[in-house]
């Protein structure tokens, strides 16, 4: 039967960790993640999990660790932020170009500058193209549920790519919500043991892991990397679906909210699609047909689908917690335009930049949006500026 608790999004993540109880965790405290190790380390000081804490001088340490931790056959996981990740950011193609199936709890905060150690997905989206599968929370029971399905993904034979499970730092990470955990027995039965077929330490086996590619064999090993990411698709959906069976919980790439009939959407990664349901759910009391589409897996980026699900709206506003600096919008307002454009969709989009460095995004932006949307799918978009900031000061 589920436990009931109460928990901060950092506290359900370092739980899940304890009931996985993985091979080694090396990690360096930053800013809002500095709890999950610092949980971790308690339950092993109280012989609640036999995890291998190895405390390091550095991010780029932790990732380096992880690296050989997990080549050499052990399961492995770390966790960090914001500047942490820039740190780690020449070992995080490593580890995905080397096939290794990591798990990094990434609590999101904004990088410098100005130094700020509030929400912004800056950090893993400047990561999105070094090969980890992303997958994002909108709350802390998500950020949980994420953990647990986090290796069973990764480890797949058809995937064995490291996996990133990112909720919004300070919003999710320190507040406190009533969540669901499964029972210990149920997560060790669902996640497994991890059984690698090419390891360091594998006595029967000679391998090299990080050798130097000639150009006759580099290309080919990114295409095979590519090719995992692909496979990663149906993997994440195999392994929700069964999550579903022991939790009553449904996950998929993304989630839609009173999206089917809606006139006008809103696309969003994280805590702000609550906040967005809750304008929703006040606007439909009124009669108009808002929705939401709730990114949940960024890496590998469902598109197409995403496409599908938003076909018969007229009038989308794309929001990113970041800036790509392009002149054009961010990351997911890209990527989204494009799937867009190939499903020739004839819809009117917005691309907004929203609460960098942490600051609000409230229900009545969100309202205001959606008036803009209504507004925009009437008139057109030609007197309106397609790429812009909300929640900005004059």
């Amino acid at each position: 039967m589920a436990v009931k608790e109460r928990m901060s999004g950092n506290e359900a993540v370092a739980y899940a960790m304890k009931q996985i109880n993985p091979d080694v965790m090396p990690a360096f405290p930053i800013t809002p993640s500095t709890e999950l190790p610092q949980f971790v380390s308690s339950y092993i000081a109280n012989g609640e999990m036999d995890t291998e804490f190895i405390p390091v001088e550095s991010e780029h340490s932790a990732m380096s660790a992880a690296i050989g931790a997990e080549a050499a056959g052990a399961r492995t996981m770390t966790a960090t932020s914001s500047a942490g990740m820039a740190l780690m950011w020449e070992m995080l193609y490593v580890a995905a170009s080397n096939r290794l199936p990591i798990a990094l709890a990434l609590v999101n905060r904004a990088l410098s500058g100005p130094l700020n150690i509030n929400c912004e997905h800056s950090d893993s989206m400047g990561a999105r193209d070094a090969g980890w599968i992303q997958i994002y929370a909108e709350d802390n029971q998500e950020a949980y549920d994420n953990f647990v399905q986090a290796y069973r993904i990764a480890e797949h034979k058809d995937v064995m790519l490291p996996i990133m499970i990112c909720q919004d730092g300070f919003i999710i990470s320190h507040g406190v919500q009533n969540i669901e955990l499964l029972e210990d027995e149920k997560v060790k039965a669902f996640v497994g043991e991890y059984e690698p077929e090419h390891y360091l330490l594998n006595e029967k086996e000679t391998m090299a892991v990080g050798p130097y590619a000639v150009t006759n064999y580099g290309m080919e090993a990114k295409r095979a990397q590519a090719q995992a990411m692909m496979n990663a698709r149906q993997v994440i959906l195999d392994v929700a679906a069964e999550y579903e069976k022991i939790s009553g919980r449904k996950y998929g790439f993304f989630e839609e909210y009173r999206l089917e009939d809606a006139d006008y959407a809103i696309v969003a990664i994280g805590s702000a699609c609550g906040t967005t349901k809750d304008a929703i759910d006040e606007l439909r009391a009124k009669g108009i047909k808002a929705g939401l589409l709730k990114v949940r897996v960024f890496r590998p980026f469902p598109g197409a689908e995403m496409a599908e699900a938003l076909k018969n709206c007229k009038a989308i506003a794309i929001m990113d917690r970041c800036e790509s600096y392009s002149a054009n919008g961010g990351p997911l307002a890209a990527e989204l335009s494009a799937a867009l454009f190939k499903a020739k969709s004839t819809a009117e989009v917005l691309k907004i930049v929203y609460g960098l460095n942490g600051r609000d995004f409230t229900v009545e932006d969100a309202k205001k949006l959606y008036e803009d949307l209504a507004d925009i799918a009437a008139h057109g978009n030609h007197e309106t500026e397609e790429y812009r900031y909300i929640g900005l000061r004059d």
